[in-house]
């Protein structure tokens, strides 16, 4: 049987290896050669100029393992015009968007939005605009823990799939995991089998934890006294960054939004300011929790006693952090037990400082494993 053919994907990577951008990682290598096969099944023509039915990918592994960057990789050689690369949830809440505007919206503002799609129904038309935007579609971090989008996502795909929309999808879980234990999941079991069938299953656990080692070979608490300080907190998020755009999240708590504006992946940026000195409570900094694996906070400030209700809320904030094993990067002001001596809850603030030395060392990303 004669060698695969090589693809743009895999030099793509090879250029990488080369520059000393990457290191060799069989596992690595496995998911580019996989996403060789996709890159090159979209560039086979159809009969007629029709879209070919090509199976897709799913790649599911720990944090860090490079799923994300690999993808990127991909997305930026894929030989389709129409493509879409985004993160799993905000594609969703567009899709509740457009569904909200099928459902509220007049013959006139339909037709305008979704052309000439009849009937009550607004899955069948909203997949129809998708399938029209995006003949590829490439999710980051699928995990589905929302009723609502459970329900959708079985009769959605069902359509994205007839018109022969092609999905390559990165995930912390296998896909006979997802919603797991969720309400109604018998009712989710028809996505997961579409998906084993669309797509190629490959499990990326490799031996390396890339952002780790990038973590632990840096320093989790950055000190602005310290020359170099605010260098090394950019260059950290940069390096972990990699090649992948940054994009705001918007978390669903209670009923309210609590916008991130700055995030990548399962990875989060954020200002004090704009944790701490907001309304915030419990339940947004659990959501935050639960969302996200890595945090890097800025600009933590020493706080006096007239700012003890910001620094009640860090309290909440970093017990939230703590319970869910997150990831911590911080600039501050200060050390950890003197960003707050005076005020209100100034007694109860050292174990805040004692969680915070304990998060951002090199033993808590050794002890602490990351879903």
């Amino acid at each position: 049987m004669p060698a695969p053919m090589s693809s743009r994907s895999l030099a793509a990577y090879e250029t990488r290896l080369a520059e000393g951008r990457l290191e060799p990682d069989p596992a690595q290598l496995a998911v580019v050669k996989a996403l060789g096969r996709v890159e090159r099944d979209l560039s086979k023509p159809g009969l007629f100029g029709a879209r070919r039915e090509v199976k897709g990918l799913y790649l599911w592994g720990p944090p860090g393992r490079g799923k994300s960057m690999l993808m990127d990789l991909f997305f930026a050689e894929a030989p389709v015009e129409k493509k879409l690369r985004s993160h799993f949830h905000v594609f969703m809440a567009r899709v509740h968007e457009l569904i909200r505007q099928w459902r509220e919206g007049d013959s006139h503002q339909r037709r305008r939005i979704f052309g000439t799609a009849r009937g009550d129904d607004p899955i069948r038309p909203v997949a129809a605009l998708i399938a029209n935007e995006a003949q590829l579609l490439c999710f980051d971090e699928l995990q589905v823990t929302d009723i609502g989008d459970a329900m959708i996502l079985g009769r959605l795909f069902e359509a994205l799939f007839e018109d022969r929309v092609v999905l390559v999808v990165t995930s912390n879980r296998a896909p006979d995991q997802l919603y797991l234990n969720g309400l109604n999941r018998q009712l989710f079991l028809p996505f997961i089998d579409m998906i084993q069938a669309r797509c190629e299953v490959l499990e990326t656990a490799g031996a390396r934890d890339w952002r780790l080692d990038r973590l632990r070979a840096a320093h989790g608490w950055n000190d602005t006294h310290n020359p170099g300080a605010r260098a090394e907190f950019e260059a950290l998020w940069t390096a972990l960054e990699g090649d992948q755009p940054e994009a705001p999240t918007i978390l669903q708590v209670r009923g309210r939004q609590v916008v991130i504006p700055r995030t990548v992946g399962t990875m989060a940026r954020a200002s004090f300011d704009a944790l701490c000195d907001r309304p915030l409570g419990a339940h947004d900094y659990l959501a935050i929790a639960q969302r996200f694996h890595t945090l890097f906070l800025e600009d933590v400030p020493v706080l006096g006693p007239d700012r003890h209700q910001a620094a009640r809320r860090f309290v909440t904030l970093i017990d939230a952090l703590y319970e869910a094993g997150t990831r911590l990067v911080v600039l501050a002001d200060a050390s950890p037990t003197a960003l707050y001596r005076q005020g209100t809850g100034a007694f109860e603030f050292e174990r805040t400082a004692s969680r915070l030395a304990e998060m951002t060392s090199s033993d808590w990303l050794d002890q602490r494993q990351v879903d």
